[in-house]
C-alpha cells in the first residue's frame, strides 16, 4: 500500500508531485534531475546513473531498434523516461512498448508520461513471468539500462538469461555501459556481442553494446 504524505511534507517523491499538478507534460529537467538522484540515492545498485541517460545517449539506444519489425519491445529499467521517449520518436507504436521499472514512483511518473505504453512495476529477475501477465511470450529486443555490472553476478546473469528467455531466435538485446569492456563479458554465455555505437558527449561517456545468441550471429554473418 502505498503511504500518502502531506504536502507540508518534502520526500524523494516532491518534485514530482508538485510537477504533476504544475506541468500536465511532467517534469522540467531540473526537477527530473532532482527525482532521479533521490531514487539512485534510495538504490544505488538498482538506477543506473545519477542522473537520466541524455539525449544523445537515448537516441543511439533507439537506433538499435527496428520500429518497422512489428514485434514486442521491452525496455528495462525506464527510470524517467529519457529512453522511453527516444523509442517512441523513433517510431516504435506506443502499444509495441512494454517497460519494466523496480521502482514505484518511477513506475507511476512512466505510467502519467506514456499513456499508451504497457508499464510493468516489477523485477527484471522475473521478466518471463511478467511478460506472460500481460500475454507475451515472445520479443523482438530487449534494451536495457540496469547498472548491470553493478550487480552481484548471479544477479546479473538470471537478468540476461530471463531476457534471452523472451527474444526470438534473432532478437537483440542492447545495453549501455560507461566501462570499455563488454558489460556481459564474465557471464561465460553464447553470446556474440559488439560495440555498436559510442557517444562521447554523455556525461560519462557510454557506449552501446547490442547481444545476439551466438547462432544467430553466426548464420547472419554466413
Amino acid at each position: 500500500m502505498t503511504r500518502v504524505l502531506s504536502d507540508s511534507t518534502e520526500t524523494p517523491d516532491a518534485p514530482a508531485r508538485r510537477a504533476d499538478r504544475r506541468h500536465p507534460r511532467g517534469l522540467r529537467p531540473e526537477q527530473e534531475a532532482v527525482l532521479f538522484l533521490s531514487r539512485w540515492l534510495k538504490a544505488p545498485q538498482r538506477i543506473g546513473s545519477v542522473a537520466p541517460s541524455s539525449r544523445g545517449l537515448s537516441r543511439a539506444m533507439a537506433r538499435e531498434i527496428d520500429p518497422s519489425s512489428g514485434g514486442i519491445v521491452v525496455e528495462l529499467g525506464g527510470g524517467t523516461g529519457s529512453i522511453t521517449r527516444a523509442l517512441l520518436e523513433r517510431g516504435l507504436a506506443p502499444g509495441r512498448l512494454v517497460v519494466v521499472e523496480r521502482d514505484w514512483t518511477l513506475a507511476a511518473l512512466l505510467r502519467k508520461r506514456f499513456p499508451g505504453v504497457k508499464v510493468v512495476r516489477g523485477d527484471a529477475a522475473d521478466l518471463r513471468a511478467l511478460l506472460r501477465g500481460l500475454g507475451i511470450v515472445i520479443a523482438d529486443a530487449v534494451v536495457s539500462s540496469l547498472p548491470l555490472l553493478s550487480m552481484p553476478r548471479v544477479l546479473r546473469r538470471r537478468i540476461v538469461e530471463e531476457s534471452f528467455g523472451v527474444l526470438g531466435e534473432h532478437g537483440a538485446f542492447v545495453q549501455y555501459t560507461y566501462g570499455v569492456a563488454s558489460p556481459l563479458a564474465a557471464l561465460d554465455l553464447a553470446l556474440a556481442g559488439y560495440p555498436a555505437q559510442r557517444i562521447w558527449a554523455n556525461f560519462p561517456p557510454a557506449v552501446v553494446w547490442r547481444f545476439q545468441r551466438l547462432a544467430a550471429r553466426v548464420a547472419r554473418v554466413a
